[in-house]
């Protein structure tokens, strides 16, 4: 029995039966659509792989960001902090330069404890300036201990500022006055809000 001419191209292919359907080969696994039972994880062909999950920010994810209002009154501190140097080395100057004069006129036996006086308020306002640059650089790492030490710092300078104010007339002392109460009321406010809160009693991992 023939089953037809093996030349003839509308025939069978060569070692197919005629009257069944044709055969395809099988399709490779991997390539277009996922095959089913492949293993999870797998990356698959055709489809691009979903980029990860960002963490979220603030807690768990990341470091808290520092709110711009602390900010602020850390750059208000450092600021503080550069008048407070620069006027206690100018006082202390002063103080020992007067001295200086008082000796050269035979009075300084009668100068000595404003002298004295004079550098004990330079060294007080170096002091100061000290503080000022402590407070500043606990900012990003202290707790509520900084914050509290900040409030009360802060309604110091307040204070003094507004002594200057009054009892300075309308001299140098009035301007370091107005100064000094704009930057320490700029703390002040900054360490009562609510956001200072938020900062200072943060969880640190």
């Amino acid at each position: 029995m023939s089953f037809g001419d093996p030349n003839n191209p509308y025939g069978p292919p060569q070692g197919q039966q005629p009257g069944y359907p044709p055969q395809t080969p099988p399709a490779q696994p991997g390539y277009g659509y996922p095959q089913q039972g492949a293993p999870q994880g797998q990356p698959q062909y055709g489809y691009p792989q979903a980029p990860p999950v960002p963490q979220g920010y603030g807690y768990g994810g990341g470091q808290m960001e520092m709110p711009g209002l602390m900010k602020t009154a850390r750059v208000m501190l450092f600021i503080t902090a550069g008048f407070q140097f620069l006027a206690g080395i100018v006082f202390g100057f002063l103080v020992g330069a007067v001295q200086d004069v008082s000796s050269g006129v035979g009075s300084g036996d009668e100068t000595d404890g404003f002298a004295a006086l004079g550098i004990g308020v330079a060294i007080f306002l170096v002091a100061l300036g000290a503080l000022s640059i402590f407070l500043g650089v606990k900012f990003k790492s202290g707790g509520s201990g900084i914050r509290i030490t900040t409030i009360v710092y802060s309604s110091l300078l307040v204070l003094g500022s507004i002594v200057n104010i009054v009892g300075g007339g309308s001299g140098s002392a009035t301007f370091g006055g107005i100064v000094s109460l704009a930057m320490s009321g700029i703390i002040l406010a900054a360490m009562v809000n609510g956001q200072a809160s938020t900062w200072f009693n943060r969880p640190r991992y």
